[in-house]
């Protein structure tokens, strides 16, 4: 995988400059374990906001039910 798709995906998944520079710099230097244990942290984190997306979803669905039902 070349630097430049690295950089764009980095990107496109929310990283900010700090991170993508880091990112940038362990895959350059061949520092694959570092490289694999950040991107793994960064995929938790998008994990866990997923989470909470998931959750206000699910409240949203019981408020349009629980509303529907007093029609």
């Amino acid at each position: 995988m070349d630097t430049v798709k690295i950089l764009e995906n980095l990107s496109d998944m929310g990283c900010d400059d700090k991170q993508i520079y880091f990112m940038k710099k362990m895959y350059e230097e061949g520092d694959t374990d570092t490289l694999l244990r950040d991107l793994r942290k960064c995929r938790c984190h998008l994990m866990d906001e997923l989470h909470a997306s998931q959750k206000k979803v699910d409240n949203m669905d019981f408020l349009i039910r629980q509303i529907q039902k007093e029609k």
